[in-house]
């Protein structure tokens, strides 16, 4: 199996066209970081089923769960394409278990640097994102609600779907927070059915916040593109920043828009090629 690695702001994927037998164990054993080749989650590239639709992705987490999207494998897939000579459109219509992703790459010197993506309308409503909810409550949207861990901590949080779970969760000093320690407890808590992303969000100014995120299935990343669109939607929402804002995570800065317009949020951020290679796991 051929594969080649790519980043997004440290977000990094194995994105292959030599489809696994089994991707949920070729993940396991490809993304682990001392045993396989250490990616933050195996992208597999395939014919698309939507006729509208350019190239169709299924994305595998570490743990060998299947994720529903992800914004920076979306970036990084668009510089594969393009860079390869595997398409030769700048805007593409990329197919994912959310539905068609649109694209637009933004190249130079013949090759592709930054990445915009439409990622859609956020989901707000518990049984959509989804959460456990009481009778009538389905449609009901999750605002600086409160989980109660078993270490008599209480956190507020605001749910956001981006096409994947996301809980978020505001700080005063993301830098220090014990993310190791609280991620994996949110990740699991009841109130998520899927389990959860979980960001933890520090609010520097009004179009700039911090976040860190604990990924459903992989643990702490250095960056997160749905988790920092849906970071921006959670915090229009509850009042604390602008709907277009920048968002700082470990590995540089995502550019986040969430417009009035058409209800859809938009992501632009870079991608970089890390190496190529191959493998006898099938």
């Amino acid at each position: 199996m051929r594969f080649t690695k790519l980043e997004g702001l440290g977000n990094d994927y194995l994105f292959t066209e030599d489809i696994p037998k089994n991707p949920a164990r070729a993940a396991r054993l490809l993304c682990d970081r001392h045993y396989g080749v250490g990616a933050d989650g195996l992208v597999l590239i395939m014919e698309p089923e939507h006729p509208k639709a350019d190239f169709l992705i299924r994305i595998f987490n570490p743990d060998g769960t299947e994720a529903e999207m992800c914004g920076n494998a979306i970036r990084c897939l668009g510089k594969y394409l393009y860079d390869r000579g595997k398409t030769k459109k700048q805007k593409l219509n990329i197919e994912t278990l959310r539905g068609l992703i649109p694209t637009i790459l933004m190249v130079r010197d013949g090759r592709v640097y930054r990445v915009k993506a439409d990622m859609g309308e956020p989901i707000l409503e518990k049984a959509r994102i989804p959460l456990q909810y009481a009778p009538g409550e389905e449609n009901k949207s999750v605002l600086n609600e409160k989980i109660y861990l078993d270490d008599h901590n209480t956190f507020e949080f605001t749910a956001v779907s981006m096409g994947n779970p996301h809980c978020i969760i505001w700080v005063d000093d993301v830098d220090n927070f014990p993310v190791e320690k609280y991620g994996p407890l949110i990740e699991t808590y009841s109130l998520f059915p899927n389990r959860t992303n979980v960001e933890f969000v520090q609010m520097l100014d009004e179009d700039l916040v911090k976040q860190r995120t604990w990924e459903r299935g992989v643990g702490e990343t250095l960056s997160c593109g749905t988790g920092a669109s849906a970071v921006v939607v959670a915090g229009v929402l509850i009042g604390k920043i602008k709907r277009k804002s920048k968002v700082e995570l470990k590995g540089g800065i995502l550019e986040i828009y969430w417009s009035e317009k058409d209800n859809h949020v938009y992501m632009t951020g870079p991608c970089k090629d890390v190496f190529e290679g191959e493998t006898n796991i099938i």
